[in-house]
Parts: structure tokens; sequence; C-alpha cells
């Protein structure tokens, strides 16, 4: 009876972790992650800077070049910025989906909401921990930070 119970619950185990795989498709033009969207009225990454200095947040498409990648399963992205700083954390509504590491280079148009978030030290050294940083790079985060943060429903590889 042991050995009957163990197996279904070992069978079930793998159905579980089967289905949960999700088969992401590469980064190439026209390719669609998560909500499908257009890049019609997409702004930049800077004008997107500039509106959120005097509005609380942002909601629509952004254009953005992608500079990193969740190296575990490609749960967040990163857009690089116009100017000094670090990128804008860009993840994706109730992990959803995800994306390949290959999107690094890209140009997106990602629909979703932004604002100005103040991050924890612990969620700071997560999101390094998930970038592929290394523990001297992580035990250098000893403050909270506040920064753009994007909730994206949908993301559109278009160059």
């Amino acid at each position: 009876m042991k050995k009957l119970i163990t197996l279904c619950v070992s069978l079930m185990a793998m159905i579980a972790v089967a289905f949960a795989q999700q088969d992401i498709k590469p980064a190439k033009v026209g390719v669609q992650y998560g909500k499908a969207i257009t890049n019609k009225n997409a702004i930049s990454v800077e004008k997107l800077e500039n509106t959120l200095k005097s509005k609380k947040g942002f909601t629509g498409r952004i254009e953005g070049e992608v500079v990193g990648v969740c190296k575990k399963k490609g749960c967040f992205l990163t857009l690089k910025r116009t100017g000094e700083g670090d990128p804008i954390m860009v993840r994706f509504k109730d992990y959803g989906y995800f994306v390949p590491a290959d999107l690094i280079g890209k140009t997106v148009v990602l629909e979703g909401n932004a604002k100005v978030k103040e991050l924890s030290v612990k969620q700071l050294k997560h999101n390094a921990e998930d970038a592929g940083k290394s523990a001297a790079e992580i035990a250098k985060i000893t403050q909270p930070k506040t920064d753009i943060n994007i909730v994206a429903d949908g993301v559109l590889v278009v160059k």
C-alpha cells in the first residue's frame, strides 16, 4: 500500500512539473510574451522618466532596449535608462509569463503600469541574486532605493 501511495504521489508531482514548464519562444521581431499588444502610441523610456517626475504613475505602452533578463527563469527584464543610473525593472503581471535570455539587446514595446516605488534591501538583494550578481555585489546592497518599476501585461519584440 505504501508503495502504491508513493508511486501515485511521485506520478502527480511529475505531471505537475511537466505542466508547469512553459515553452518560451526565442526573441525575434514580432514575437509576443503575455498579453497581445501593438507598438502604437508607445513612449520612450526618456519620456517615461520625464513623465514620472511630475506624476505618480503612467499606464500605457513604453519602448526601450532590454539590457537584462532574470537568469533563473526569465521572470523579469530591465530596460536601458537614457542617462545615469541603474536600468528600469520590469516585472510581469501575476508572473503570468516569462521571457528568454536572448531578449537582451533587443528593442521591445511593453504595455503596463509604471510608478516610482521604494524597494527594500531584501527585495534589492533578491533581484540582484536573480540577475546573477556575485555574492560580493549583493553584500554591497545596504540601503533601500527609490526607482521606477513597471508591471507589464505584455511585451512585443520590435527590433
